[in-house]
């Protein structure tokens, strides 16, 4: 399996998602954010990890073309206002 910084893994063991910050043969130093929002950086053993499956969030897309639309409703607004 080759990893490279910014690949996203899990212990094959299950828990969190982890975020390859370096590689350097087979020690793969990987951080995370724990459940409080701590920042934590570890290096494992490149056989205890696998690739993570990772879907991109619809709700953050979603939320910026309301707020986008938003944003374009109001400056139609304005501009009926103003002429």
């Amino acid at each position: 399996m080759e990893l490279k910084s910014g690949d996203v893994v899990m212990l094959k063991s299950g828990g969190c998602p982890l975020t390859v910050a370096d590689v350097d043969g087979d020690n793969i130093e990987c951080i995370w954010l724990g459940e409080e929002g701590d920042l934590f950086r570890e290096t494992l053993p490149r056989a205890v990890l696998e690739l993570a499956l990772v879907v991109p969030h619809d709700d953050e897309d979603e939320s910026e073309d309301d707020e986008t639309e938003e944003h374009d409703d109001e400056e139609e607004e304005h501009k009926s206002k103003v002429a």
